[in-house]
This record gives C-alpha cells, structure tokens and sequence, in this order.
C-alpha cells in the first residue's frame, strides 16, 4: 500500500503541488519567531476548502513539519529560537556560529531533520496502533511525575548548581501559572493587573532570555564580547569526517523524538529537551555542551522532527489529538470529512498510506529546500554589528508581538533580555527557566486533575506500577541534586589554615 501511495503522489501534481506549498510555508514559518506552524494552519485552513481533501490534508502537514526545519535557523545565527522546540539548538548552535561553524550547525540541523523525519515517518507507517495503545496508559498521575523527574535530571544535567537549577525551574513554573487558569476559569497571581490575565507568553520569554540579552550585552561592550569568527566558504558544507561524529546523535535523537512525541502536550519542545539530556548523559565530549557541541544540535534537531512524526501516532491509530498541531489537523480532517483513527485504515486505506507517503515525500522537498540555503543563511554571520543588531531587535519585536498582537509581549520580551543578560553574566544558565515555564503547565493542570480524581488522596500516586516508577525516579533525582551540591560546596571550601606548633 506505501508503495502504491507513492506513485499515487508522484503521479498527482495537485498533491505535489499541496505538498511543496505546504513544506515551503511551514519552513518560512519556522524562520520567523512567534508566528508558529499552529497558528498558519489556522489561517490557511479556509484555503484549503476549494481543494481536494487529501491535498488539504498533505498541505497542513507539511506546514506543521515544515516549520520545524526552518525554527533552527535564526537559533543558529543570531540566538532567537524561531519555535518554542528551536531553544535548545539556540544554546549550541550559536556557540558553533560564533566559532566559525555557522555552516556546519546548519548542515547537521537539515540532515538530521531529514533523518529524523525518516525515522518518524517509518515509526508512524509500523508502530502506530501498538504505541497509541500505551500512549493512553498515561494519565495525570503519571504525568505529574513525568514532569518532575524529567526537571530533576535536567538540573542535574546542565551544569553548575543543581539545586540552583531546580531552583530556577521552580520560577519558571511559577511564571507558568501566571494569568487565566484553564480548569477552574479563575484569574492567578496577576494582582490586579490586568495585562498579566492572559499570562506570560513562553515564546516571548525565551526570545528575551537567550536572543536580546545576546544584543543588551553587544550595546553595552560593542568593543568587547566574544567575535564572530569569519565563515569559509569550505566550511558552509562540511565533509564527511564532520558528520560522520554526529550519526548516532541523529539517530539517537530520532528515537527519542518520537517517543517523547507520543505523549500529550507540547512534543516537540520537550522531546528537545529530553533529547539534549539523554545526548548529554552518554557523549564522551560533555564539555562542548553548552559550548558548541556538534553533537547537541544534531541529536536536538532530530528530536524535534521525529516528534512530528510521533505526534501524528495517536491521531492516526486513534483519531485522537494530543498535542495543538495535530488538533489543527484534526479539524482539517473533519472538515473534509474524513475521520481518522482505526476506521481510516480499514475503510480508507489509500488515504491513510497517501497521507504517510507524502510527509516522505515532504521531508525530501525540504532537504532539498534547506541545504542549498546553507551558504546564504550562513554567511548572515558576517554581517556588521551595527547591522546585526536592529536586524536582530526587529525580528525578535515581531516574533514577540505576532503570537497574541499585544505590546505587553514585547515589554516582556524587553523584561526578559535583562534577566537573561544578569545570570549570564552571574554564569547562570537560563535554561532551567525556560525548562520550568514549558513543564509548569502540564504539572499545574495534570496534578489539580489527579487531585481531584482521587479526592485529595496522595497516596493515588503509588497505586499504579508506571506511577511508583516515576515517583522513585523523581525522588531519586532530587536526592541526587541535593548530594550533588553538598560534594560541590565541599570542594569550593578553602582548606582551613594549619595551627602554629602543630
């Protein structure tokens, strides 16, 4: 049936057609901060009435998986995440520019996007009714402990102070649940201002946080800072020895993805993160993160482009949405009137294996439209910094007014540049930030939801083998963090002087 999919697909121009479109826009989208593939899809779902329902289809996907191609990009040079799942490239990938290696942080980013959005596509075409399955073993108990043990690892993965860090995530997860709660319609912790009822905008926060901190620090030393080494033209496309370190972080970051983008939320932002973790843990060179590492935005990139692919599981085998993009297409669907989930692969085949097919064929338009782009967007390094520095400003303002069109964003956005610009200069990360606003959310929502399924009772969260798991992992975790910093503090202390006569 996949192969019949195909030649259906390369026969069909009005699909090839839908399928570029949709790539071309997606991978646009990707580039320009705020505007987000959800909210395009949103836009052009109206267009896609006068189509043919498989073209409408094959467009909003392409839209959806196309933008996370292009989210690297401004990462890469200029430290603006183009998407909320482009944070973690932004870390390393900017590192790489500043050394020269612009070209081949964007080479890794669109080969393994490539190879991960294989990896998602196969794992979509034959594991999906069995994943979908397990998926829905998930509920809020296990959820809540998701969360925590997922912030405990990375505390204890990112360097520095882990209480420090779980500390900082804790803030992050407080600024989460700033504004109008979605369970309870109640107004939180805005003090009676009213431009904080709609709450903090992660997007805009993390622009401020890793993109204008960059620029405040380029105004305030423009004679200082760290250079951007020149680019060459023999390093925008790498050779072989460059990549070849960097496979099995690809293909390591791909599984990842993909099974991170199964569960419910925000996929493809977490299973970057789970992605950087696990990539972290196992590399010989821990060193670079954070630094440069190749190998970070390798597996990272590939982590978010396979949880497309993952994503798509649980709509496809069940006609379930578990995350916003794929609710997006659930309405494409129904406006076509086609219904997916297991009635749709044995009533409807043919559309189940087009639709596969061409997220395929999708992922060839974009290598095909990214890696010629490589040499351009990398030579974007070498422009001046009085240049740089407005292009920058203006394409984050942009980015951060476009998700909700207020000025408050903005101002946040602004707000967030100077905290940014501080821990940098105090050798804090503000990554655990950013950690704690994308879990805040899902942990605030699923623990209220498992509090009230069990009427108070805490002792729910270990009635269920998976939850028991997670509970000792996040214990574990915090265990950890805490003999961690005590080692450390042991360290930094000054030995105590000798006692004369001794």
């Amino acid at each position: 049936m996949l192969g019949e999919a195909f030649l259906a697909i390369m026969g069909s121009p009005g699909l090839l057609w839908a399928c570029f479109f949709g790539v071309f826009t997606g991978t646009v989208v990707g580039v320009l901060p705020g505007i987000g593939p959800v909210a395009t899809m949103a836009v052009l779902l109206p267009l896609t009435f006068g189509l043919d329902p498989l073209a409408g289809i094959i467009l909003l996907s392409g839209i959806y998986y196309g933008a996370m191609y292009g989210g690297s990009t401004t990462s890469i040079l200029f430290r603006v995440p183009g998407e909320t799942a482009s944070v973690m490239t932004a870390i390393d990938g900017y590192e790489l520019a500043k050394q020269g290696k612009a070209g081949l942080a964007l080479f890794l980013s669109a080969i393994g996007s490539f190879v991960a959005g294989t990896l998602g596509v196969l794992g979509l075409s034959y594991l999906a009714p069995p994943l979908a399955r397990v998926a829905l073993r998930f509920g809020p108990f296990e959820f809540v402990m998701i969360g925590l043990a997922g912030i405990t690892v990375l505390a204890n993965m990112m360097g520095g102070s882990p209480v420090r860090n779980l500390a900082l995530a804790l803030v992050g997860m407080l600024l989460a649940t700033v504004g109008l709660d979605t369970l309870g319609g109640q107004v939180a912790f805005t003090f009676g201002v009213p431009m904080l009822r709609s709450g903090f905008d992660f997007l805009a926060v993390v622009i401020g946080l890793f993109g204008i901190s960059e620029v405040i620090g380029m105004v305030l030393d423009p004679q200082g800072g760290e250079s951007v080494a020149r680019v060459r033209f023999r390093d925008l496309y790498p050779s072989w020895r460059d990549i070849q370190p960097n496979v099995v972080p690809m293909l390591r970051g791909g599984v990842v993805g993909f099974l991170v983008g199964i569960l419910p939320g925000p996929a493809t932002s977490l299973a970057s993160f789970v992605a950087y973790a696990v990539e972290k843990a196992v590399s010989r060179t821990k060193e670079l993160f954070g630094k440069g590492s190749p190998q970070a935005v390798a597996s990272v990139e590939a982590a978010n482009n396979s949880a497309v692919g993952g994503a798509m599981v649980p709509l496809m085998a069940l006609g379930i949405p578990f995350s916003p993009g794929t609710a997006m297409l659930l309405s494409g669907f129904m406006i076509h009137g086609l219904a997916p989930g297991p009635l749709m692969l044995a009533q409807q085949p043919q559309v189940f294996w087009t639709i596969i097919a061409s997220m395929y064929v999708g992922n060839l338009i974009c290598i095909i439209l990214n890696l010629p782009l490589v040499g351009l967007f990398a030579r974007l390094m070498d422009v001046p910094r009085y240049l740089l520095v407005p292009l920058i400003v203006t394409i984050s303002c942009v980015g951060s007014y476009a998700v909700r069109g207020t000025l408050f964003d903005v101002w946040v956005m602004l707000a967030a540049g100077l905290v940014g610009l501080f821990m940098q200069r105090a050798g804090q990360s503000p990554l655990p930030l950013a950690i704690g606003m994308i879990l805040g959310p899902i942990l605030n929502s699923s623990l209220r939801q498992a509090l009230m399924i069990s009427y108070g009772d805490l002792t729910a969260f270990l009635k269920n083998p998976l939850s028991i798991g997670l509970t000792v992992a996040a214990a574990l975790g915090i265990v950890y963090s805490l003999a961690g910093t005590l080692r450390h503090a042991r360290r930094a202390r000054p030995p105590e002087p000798a006692i004369a006569g001794d």
